[in-house]
C-alpha cells in the first residue's frame, strides 16, 4: 500500500491534516515554511540528491558538540587517558540509531514527534511530556550560556567578567534570529561554518599536542579498560549522558520536513530515508572526530597530572597570571572547559588558549540556535501555539540566563563550570521521555505502514533503549548523593517517575501488549486506521483531548 491518508500526507497537502476544531492553527512564517526541492534523476545514488538532502543532519549534530559534551570529553581524557575512546565511538553509534528513528517518523508521516504526540496522547500526559522537553531545552541552553561566557572570559584575558559574558549571550542570540531571513540553505551553510571552526580549532590542539596515534587507535577499537575503577566508569557513563540529548530527537524529526517529498510514493519516501540517514552518518562522523580531538588531547597531555606540576608550568609560561587557579598540592588536576583552556595555554602557548576559546565560543553559539529551533518546534507541536520566534527565545533564554547570571555574579568559576555536571545529569534523567515516544510511534504499523519497525528492529531498539536508560539511571543514582539536601528530590522523583511509567506503558502497548489498555484509556491502543490509496475521506476521527482513535 502507498503512504496515504490524512496523517501521512506531505506539507504540500495541508488540507488533509487532521486538526481539532477547538485548536485552530494560524498560518505563520517559520523555519519550515521554505521547502528545498529534490532534483529528479535516474534510480541509484546521486551526489546531487545527497547535497539537496544535506543540512538537517549537520544541524542535529551540533547538539553532540555543545559545551557540555566538550567538558565531558576533556574530563574523560584527563581521568582515563585513551582507555574510553571506544565508549565515545559507541555512544555516537547509539545516538545515530536514535536519530534514525526520528528521521523515519518525520519523513514517513510528514509530521514531527511533538505533533504526533499531540495527536495521540490525551491532554495530561501530553502536557507533562511537553514540560519535560522544555526543561531539557532550558538545561541545554544554560550549558550554552555557560560555555559562551567562559569563552568570552578567556578571549578577553579575564577583562570580561563571567556575569558580563552571560549578559552578552542575550544580544548574540537575538542577532542570530535574523539569519534565517536570508534563506534556509544559507542558514544551514552558516551552521556548517561553525562546525568547520570547531573542527579547525580543536584539530589544531590535536596537531600541537601530537597524541600517540597507535594508542589512540587502540582506544577507539579495543573495548577494554585495564585498571579502570569507579571514577573511570562514571566518566564512561557520563559520555553517554552528554552525547544523546532528548530534545535533539524532537528537533531532527522536524528538520527533515524541510525537503519536498511526495509521500504518496513509497519509492520517494524510501529514498529520502536513505539520503537523510547517509547525511546523518557523515555529520555524526564529523562530530565524533571533533569529540575525539578533545578527548585525545587531554588524554595525552594531562592524564593524571597533579596540581603542583600544572601550577609550576603556568608560572613559567606566557599566561602566568592564571597560575593561581591551580593549588600547590599533589592531587590530580581537575579540569573543566575553563581550566582546560588555561592548561593548554600554559603547556602550548597563549595561541592554544585563544584558539580553544574560539572553539568553545563556536560550540556555544551553534548550540544556542539549535536549542532555539527545538523550543519552537516542541511548543508548536505539543500546544499548537505559534509564538513569534522573538517571544519564544526571550522566554527560554530568560529562564536559562537568570540562574546562570546569579551563579556567575556571586560565585566563582568553579561553581559555574560545575553546573555543567548537574545539567548533564538533568539531560540523562529526561532522555527516556524522548527515546520511548519515538520508539513507540515508529513501531506502529497503522502510522508507519511498510516503514514500521520490524520484529528484529523492535527487539534491537528496545534493547538499546533499555541500555541507554539503564546507563543514565546509574549515572543519576551515583550523582545525586553528592548533592546536599536530598529532601526536595523526593517530590521531584515522583514527578519524573509518573510520566516515565506512562511512557513505558504506551510503548509496551505499541509493541503488542494489547491487554494493558483499560477503560477510558483505551485510546492508548493506537489502533489507527489510515485511508488507503484513492480514498475520498480519511477514516480517522479525533477523540477528546486530541487523541486519535480509529
Amino acid at each position: 500500500p502507498g503512504i496515504t491518508g490524512s496523517l501521512n500526507q506531505g506539507q504540500t497537502d495541508p488540507s488533509n491534516i487532521p486538526v481539532p476544531p477547538h485548536h485552530p492553527i494560524p498560518r505563520a512564517q517559520t523555519y519550515l515554511d521554505e521547502l528545498i526541492s529534490i532534483p529528479r534523476g535516474s534510480p541509484g545514488f546521486s551526489f546531487r540528491k545527497l547535497w539537496a538532502f544535506t543540512g538537517p543532519g549537520f544541524l542535529m549534530s551540533i547538539a553532540y558538540l555543545d559545551p557540555g559534551n566538550v567538558e565531558s570529553d576533556l574530563q574523560c581524557g584527563a581521568v582515563a587517558g585513551f582507555k574510553l575512546l571506544w565508549v565515545l565511538l559507541w555512544a555516537t553509534v547509539l545516538g545515530l540509531l536514535c536519530q534514525r528513528l526520528a528521521i523515519r517518523l518525520g519523513v514517513v508521516t510528514g509530521k514531527d514527534l511533538a505533533e504526533i504526540c499531540y495527536l495521540y496522547y490525551p491532554r495530561v500526559p501530553r502536557v507533562l511530556l511537553w514540560l519535560m522537553m522544555e526543561i531539557a531545552i532550558i538545561g541545554s541552553d544554560m550549558q550554552e550560556v555557560i560555555g559562551t561566557a567562559i569563552a568570552f572570559s578567556l578571549l578577553s584575558a579575564g577583562r570580561i567578567p563571567l556575569w558580563g559574558g552571560v549578559l552578552i549571550t542575550i544580544t548574540d542570540t537575538l542577532f542570530f534570529l535574523f539569519l534565517d531571513k536570508y534563506g534556509l540553505r544559507k542558514l544551514e551553510a552558516f551552521f556548517g561554518l561553525l562546525i568547520t571552526i570547531m573542527a579547525l580549532t580543536f584539530g589544531y590542539e590535536y596537531v600541537v599536542v601530537k597524541p600517540a596515534q597507535m594508542e589512540v587507535l587502540k582506544g577507539i577499537f579495543l573495548p577494554y579498560c585495564p585498571g579502570c575503577g569507579r571514577e573511570e566508569l562514571l566518566q564512561a557513563v557520563g559520555i553517554v549522558g552528554a552525547i544523546i540529548m532528548p530534545h535533539n530527537i524532537f528537533l531532527h524529526s522536524s528538520l527533515v520536513k524541510t525537503r519536498a517529498i511526495n509521500r504518496s510514493k513509497k519509492e520517494e519516501v524510501k529514498e529520502a530515508n536513505m539520503y537523510f540517514l547517509t547525511e546523518s552518518c557523515l555529520a555524526l562522523f564529523v562530530s565524533f572526530l571533533i569529540n575525539l580531538f578533545v578527548m585525545a588531547v587531554f588524554g595525552e597531555a594531562f592524564y593524571h597530572q597533579c596540581n603542583e606540576d600544572v601550577h609550576n608550568k603556568c608560572v613559567n609560561s606566557s599566561v602566568s597570571h592564571y597560575a593561581n587557579i591551580f593549588p600547590i598540592n599533589n592531587e590530580t588536576v581537575s579540569v573543566d572547559i575553563y581550566q582546560g583552556g588555561v592548561i593548554l595555554g600554559c603547556y602550548f602557548g597563549a595561541a592554544a588558549l585563544y584558539i580553544w576559546a574560539v572553539g568553545i565560543l563556536a560550540a556555544g553559539q551553534s548550540s544556542t540556535m539549535t536549542g532555539t529551533y527545538a523550543g519552537q518546534f516542541v511548543m508548536e507541536g505539543f500546544l499548537q501555539l505559534r509564538w513569534s520566534r522573538f517571544t519564544r527565545v526571550l522566554l527560554t533564554r530568560s529562564l536559562a540566563i537568570l540562574p546562570t547570571l546569579f551563579v556567575a555574579a556571586f560565585r566563582d568559576i568553579s561553581q559555574l563550570t560545575g553546573m555543567n555536571d548537574l545539567l548533564n545529569v538533568l539531560q540523562s534523567i529526561l532522555l527516556p521521555f524522548a527515546v520511548l515516544p519515538v520508539l513507540t510511534f515508529t513501531s506502529l504499523r497503522p502510522l508507519m505502514h511498510d516503514f514500521a519497525n520490524g520484529l528484529l528492529g523492535k527487539v534491537l531498539m528496545s534493547l538499546i533503549t533499555g541500555l541507554v536508560c539503564a546507563i543514565n539511571v546509574y549515572f543519576v543514582v551515583d550523582f545525586l548523593p553528592t548533592l546536599r539536601g536530598l529532601g526536595y528530590l523526593i517530590p521531584l522523583g515522583l514527578l519524573l517517575v509518573c510520566p516515565l511509567c506512562l511512557q513505558l506503558w504506551t510503548c509496551s502497548i505499541a509493541h503488542g501488549a494489547r491487554f494493558l489498555p483499560r477503560g477510558r484509556y483505551n485510546r492508548f491502543s493506537f489502533d489507527l486506521t489510515v485511508a488507503g490509496p484513492g480514498a475520498a475521506e480519511p477514516q480517522e476521527t479525533l477523540g477528546d483531548g486530541g487523541a486519535l482513535r480509529a
